[in-house]
Parts: C-alpha cells; sequence; structure tokens
C-alpha cells in the first residue's frame, strides 16, 4: 500500500477539468441519482423535441396565412410561459405536500398522453390546449424533482449532481434539433408508403418526443426516494402552506439574496435572447453572427458549468455566486460597448461562463441550505418568479429598443459612434445587472471583513509540493466540529484494526507530540483570548510539521496504521472559514508543513453546532468558547473541503449512534488497508507522545 501523493494545490483549467470529471463521476455512481439523471435527459430531450415539433405544426396548421402562422407560433410560446405564473406557486406547495415521485409518475404519463394526441387530433386548437397542459404539468414535475435531488445524493456532491442535471438540462436542446432534423427527413421517406405522415410531418417527432415521457414515467415509477423531511411537515390548509413558503422566501436572507441575483441574470439574458438578432445586425453580423453568438452563449454557459466551481474552489459558494452575477453584468455592458463582432463573441463567452458558475452555485446554495419541508415550494417561488422577469423583459426590450432607435454619437467632429436601439438597451441591461449583482453579493457575504481580492487570487493561485513518497503504512484522519465524537471513534478504529494484528498509532492535533502539548496548551488556553488569527494559523502550522516529522511519517515508513484525530482540513476550516483568513493561504501553509502529506481516508463528522454545544460537558475552551454563528462557518468549511474530493473523503452523520458510525468507517476501509507486517518495537517519539484525550 503506498501513501497518498502529495496535494498539488489548485492546479490549472485542465486539472480543474479532470476534479470537475472526477465529481461528475462519483455522482454518478449513486445509483438512484443516476436514474433520476436519465429521466431528466429524457424530459430534457423531450422539452426540446416538443418545442420544435409544436411551433413546426403550428406553423404548418395555418401555412396559408404569413400573418396566421406567426400569431400561431407566438401562442405556442405564450402558452409554454404562462402556466408557470399560474401554476409554479401551487406546484410547490404539491412537491412539499405529497409524494414527489407521484407527483412525476403522473406528470411524465399526462404528458406523454397529451403529445401522443396532438397529431391525431390535428387541428391548430387542440395543439394549444395540449401545450398549455402540458406545461401545467412540467411545473409540477420541476420543483418535484429538484426537492428530490438533494435526498439522494451526499451534501459534498450536491454540486456535482447540479451540474450534471444542469448541462443536461441545457445541452439536450442541441441533441433535440438534431434528432427533430432526422426525424422529419424520415418522416418525408415514410410519407412516400404512408399517406398519414404526408398530411402530419411532425407527427414522428411528436410520438417520439411522447415516448420520452412515457420511459421517463417508468423509470421514476421504479425510483425509491428516500424522505428526510423535518417533522410536521407543510401546513394542511394549501393557502397556508402557500402564503408560508412566500414568507420563508422574504425573510431568509440567504434565499432572498440568491433570489435577486438570479432574477437579475434572468432579466440580462432576456435581454440577449430577445434583441440579440437586432444586435448583430447592429454590427454588420447578420444571421452567421447570431448563430455564433447563439453557440458562444452555450458554450461558455457549459464550460462554466463544469469548469468553473473547480477552478474557483477555494472561494466561498456565496461569494462565487455574487461575484459571478456581478460580471455577467459588467460582461453586458462591456458588449453593449464593444463595436467590433469578434470582441462581443468573446466577451458573450465569458457571459456564458459566468452565468453556469452562478446558477451552478445558486442552485446548489438553494439545495443545501434549504430545509426539505420548504423546499418544493422555494424552488417553485424562484421559477415563477424567474419566468415573470423573462416575460417582462421579453416584452419591454424589444419595445425600448424600437423606441430609441439609431443613435449617433460625435465625441469630435472627425469621429462618429452610432449605436442601435438594441445596443443601448443591452447597455442599461448590463448597468441593472450589475447593481443588483453588488447588491445580491452585499446581501449573502458569508465572509465579511476578508479582502475578495486576496481570497480571490488566492483560489485561483497554483502551489506544488514534494514530498518523500511512502511504500507502506496507512493514514486515517477524523475531523468535524468540537462535539462530534471523533475521539471516541479514533478509539473505536484502533481497536478493531488491532484486533486484526495491524500496528495502530493513535495520535491527535494539537498535542501529538512534546512540543505540540505545548503549543496546544496555549491554542486552547481562554486567556489566549486576542491571539491573532494569523499567529493561531502559524502555532497550529508548526505543531503539526513537528507531529508529521517525528510521529506520522516514522510510524507509516515501518508499515503502521496512523489514526489522527484531526490533520490539515482542521486548520483550513477553523483559521480559514472560521477566521478572516483565506482558505487557500491557510491550505498551503499547512502543505508546506506536512510537506504535501494527506491521509488516505478523511472520515468527517458532520455535526450541527448547537447539537455539538449541548454534547460538550465542562468548561468549554478558548476554541469551543466562540460563537455559533464562527462553528456554522467551520462545518461548512469542512462540507466544503469533502466536496472537493468525495473519493478520499467519508462523510457521515455525527447524530448516528457510535457503532453504527465505527460500522460504516469499517466498512470503507477494510478493502483498502496493507496486509499487517511483524510486530516491530515502537520508537521513542511514540512512547512519549501524549494519549488523545478521551
Amino acid at each position: 500500500m503506498t501513501s497518498a501523493p502529495p496535494d498539488p494545490g489548485a492546479a490549472g483549467a485542465a486539472a480543474a477539468a479532470l476534479g470537475a470529471a472526477g465529481g461528475l463521476r462519483e455522482a454518478l455512481r449513486i445509483g438512484s441519482f443516476r436514474r433520476i439523471w436519465v429521466v431528466l435527459s429524457l424530459s430534457s430531450l423531450g422539452d426540446w423535441l416538443a418545442l420544435l415539433a409544436t411551433t413546426a405544426m403550428a406553423a404548418d396548421l395555418t401555412k396559408h396565412s404569413m400573418s396566421q402562422a406567426d400569431y400561431a407560433v407566438a401562442g405556442v410560446f405564450i402558452l409554454r410561459l404562462v402556466p408557470a405564473l399560474v401554476c409554479a406557486p401551487l406546484a410547490g406547495v404539491v412537491a412539499d405536500r405529497f409524494d414527489r415521485r407521484t407527483t412525476m409518475v403522473i406528470a411524465d404519463v399526462g404528458r406523454f398522453g397529451l403529445f401522443a394526441s396532438i397529431p391525431i387530433v390535428d387541428t391548430l386548437w387542440w395543439l394549444l390546449v395540449a401545450t398549455f397542459a402540458a406545461e401545467v404539468l412540467s411545473q409540477f414535475w420541476i420543483p418535484a424533482k429538484e426537492a428530490t435531488i438533494p435526498n439522494l445524493v451526499p451534501r459534498e456532491q450536491l454540486e456535482a449532481a447540479n451540474q450534471l442535471s444542469l448541462v443536461t438540462a441545457y445541452g439536450s436542446a442541441p441533441i433535440a434539433a438534431g434528432l427533430f432534423t432526422v426525424l422529419s427527413l424520415l418522416t418525408g421517406t415514410l410519407g412516400a408508403r404512408f399517406t398519414f405522415f404526408v398530411a402530419h410531418p411532425t407527427a414522428l417527432a411528436l410520438w417520439f418526443d411522447a415516448a420520452t415521457f412515457a420511459a421517463s414515467a417508468l423509470t421514476i415509477a421504479s425510483l425509491k426516494v428516500p424522505q428526510r423531511r423535518e417533522q410536521g411537515g407543510a401546513p394542511q390548509n394549501p393557502l397556508r402552506a402557500l402564503a408560508e413558503g412566500w414568507r420563508f422566501v422574504g425573510s431568509t436572507p440567504l434565499v432572498r439574496g440568491l433570489l435577486i441575483g438570479m432574477l437579475g441574470a434572468f432579466a440580462a439574458g432576456g435581454t440577449v435572447v430577445g434583441l440579440a438578432p437586432t444586435f448583430v445586425r447592429g454590427l454588420h453580423a447578420g444571421n452567421p453572427g447570431y448563430g455564433v453568438l447563439f453557440g458562444a452563449v452555450f458554450t461558455g454557459l457549459a464550460g462554466g458549468m463544469l469548469c468553473g466551481p473547480r477552478l474557483l474552489r477555494g472561494l466561498s459558494r456565496r461569494r462565487m455566486f455574487g461575484l459571478m452575477t456581478t460580471l455577467a453584468g459588467l460582461l453586458l455592458t462591456a458588449i453593449a460597448l464593444t463595436p467590433q463582432f469578434p470582441v462581443v463573441v468573446g466577451f458573450t463567452l465569458l457571459l456564458g461562463a459566468a452565468a453556469g458558475v452562478a446558477w451552478v452555485s445558486g442552485w446548489t446554495l438553494l439545495g443545501l441550505e434549504v430545509p426539505d419541508a420548504m423546499r418544493g415550494r422555494t424552488f417553485a417561488f424562484v421559477q415563477s418568479s424567474a419566468r415573470l422577469t423573462l416575460i417582462a423583459v421579453l416584452a419591454l426590450a424589444p419595445l425600448l429598443s424600437g423606441t430609441i432607435g439609431e443613435r449617433t454619437l460625435r465625441p469630435t467632429h472627425a469621429v462618429h459612434l452610432a449605436y442601435s436601439g438594441a445596443a443601448v438597451v443591452f447597455l442599461a441591461a448590463g448597468l441593472v445587472a450589475t447593481a443588483v449583482g453588488v447588491l445580491c453579493y452585499r446581501y449573502i457575504d458569508d465572509r465579511r471583513g476578508v479582502s475578495l481580492v486576496r481570497d480571490l487570487a488566492a483560489a485561483v493561485g497554483s502551489t506544488s509540493f514534494d514530498a518523500d513518497p511512502i511504500a507502506t503504512g496507512y493514514f486515517v484522519a477524523f475531523e468535524g466540529g468540537d462535539g462530534a465524537g471523533k475521539s471516541t471513534q479514533v478509539e473505536r478504529l484502533a481497536d478493531w484494526l488491532r484486533g486484526r494484528d495491524h500496528e495502530v498509532v493513535t495520535t491527535r492535533e494539537p498535542g501529538g507530540t512534546m512540543l505540540g502539548a505545548q503549543l496546544r496548551s496555549v491554542l486552547l488556553d481562554v486567556r489566549s483570548v486576542g491571539l491573532s488569527a494569523r499567529s493561531e494559523a502559524l502555532l497550529y502550522a508548526a505543531d503539526r510539521a513537528e507531529h508529521v516529522a517525528a510521529v506520522i511519517r516514522p510510524a507509516l515508513h515501518r508499515g503502521a496504521i496512523v489514526v489522527s484525530d484531526r490533520y490539515v482540513d482542521s486548520s483550513i476550516a477553523y483559521q480559514g472559514a472560521g477566521r478572516a483568513l483565506s482558505a487557500a493561504e491557510v491550505e498551503r501553509l499547512s502543505r508546506w508543513a506536512t510537506q504535501g502529506l494527506r491521509p488516505h481516508l478523511t472520515v468527517l463528522l458532520d455535526v450541527d453546532p448547537m447539537v455539538a454545544t449541548r454534547r460538550r460537558a465542562g468548561t468549554p475552551d478558548r476554541i469551543e468558547a466562540e460563537s455559533v454563528e464562527f462553528h456554522t462557518r467551520v462545518r461548512q468549511g469542512f462540507l466544503d473541503l469533502a466536496e472537493r474530493d468525495p473519493k478520499r473523503y467519508l462523510v457521515l452523520d455525527a447524530a448516528g449512534t457510535p457503532a453504527d458510525i465505527n460500522a460504516a468507517v469499517i466498512a470503507r476501509i477494510g478493502d483498502q488497508l496493507p496486509p499487517a507486517p511483524a510486530p516491530v518495537e515502537p520508537t521513542a517519539a511514540d512512547s512519549t507522545r501524549p494519549a488523545v484525550r478521551q
């Protein structure tokens, strides 16, 4: 068994992409999520295909009048947007009060029947009615699905699950377009033998669309969806439940801030969608330019969703969301002021990437922070508000652009700058989106007083460490907040390992060496209140450097199993997330102190700070006496670390029984342990180190 390689720190874009791919693979290994991801793929493909097929059929049914065809196609779009305004709030109540799996199955069966019937009835009125009804069912399906996903994956893998879900939802659009083209060509071939397809050229596409919903219903019906709602659930009265959901959104700062940011992003996106064709004509790029711009947005969006969170993995997720929404507004402003089309394309790529990072971060924050009993109504509220904003912008942006018309600025006699109404509206929308992003950032920032510039520089920086390879031994670290039960689990695991003839070294930080014991007395003494955050981080690093050199590395070299109560992650969580320091800076300091040595397995015992406070006995030490807000930031710091590297972490709920937690740890490491070596006398360093605190 070889030692884990040194942590290379934050790498470049290629490493981020590989890390993202690893996280996505880990999420897909979860059987229940993998199946619902397949369901989402089918439903997204069906939605895009339905949009193409219904608009094409609406045009075919009114082909004798160009104006009527325009009205019919517009009617399809309107009927796909309106249900979100009417049904989404009620759909959120249904998602919180009723079985979500049943809700999704009913919605899919209904959509199957509606789309299958459209070619058979073959009238415009039924096309519009069926489109409206199918979209109503979609409004009930979406919050049920969004509220279910956080119950299918561990917290540390929710962001990867959201990345997969969002990329699938948007990435299926070009697949649906290609499939629609293929089915249209196949319909022409079938029309040579079956006259039905001559009169119904979109029938095959609509039936294929219906089949995707049937497959989705069958998959969901066999899916086991765990229920982890708080006791009490939603109120029994639907109107009271709806009002409670609105109050929750309005009274929760995080949700309110996320809603502000998302609505600002949707307003900017709606402006681009509504005015892009006019804007590119002002740049003399025409329809080809519109196609390039459209592709650039979605390419950037996919890249941001996949790689952005990994590239900025050292940055707080709340800060990331606020920063990216602000950046999207600034980029839209730059697009409006840029007269060169190639530069506009570059800015559009970046705009899409910023929007992709913000969307993944915001959606993940909602899934992590909103209680399960409120999650359906919250997602539905955000969804309906976003749709309302999109409709308003799509209606107002062209009107404003047409009213403004062509404008020419003459800063000097020799310089004339011509701007279209679309560019002026882009500029206004960019400025508004920037202001909204700044407001959102200030609302949800969880590291006030810490420089964003320093945090950002640390997040994108890169550091590497050289470590001597260790060919033997196995290293396990237990992490978590004070009161999580780490010491108990260290001893339980050590007893189990000794029972299988392994040499086991149990240790702790701080205090695993004679020097460490002295440092521990300083760090935890309540008389050290006022110790600066940087001094604290350096003292912990000094303890760790001695600990690794005197205890951990010698034990691993002779083939022992080292089980430590705390290691590097505690410094990153406590001094990085808890204190006003950059987590990335603290990580680099710790990696330098340990020469890059990291555990083969890190067991994170996740505990609510309020629960931990009730567990602790006796007088709290200096760290334990910190505020609940401090310990809440520390807890989130641990969870963020586990999310970055799920292969190396085992996250367990510390509320479980000690026996159950021990069994889960044993199940994880049982096949990874090296064979028990021949007994070796312990070194002097091992015999003089203090015992683990019980």
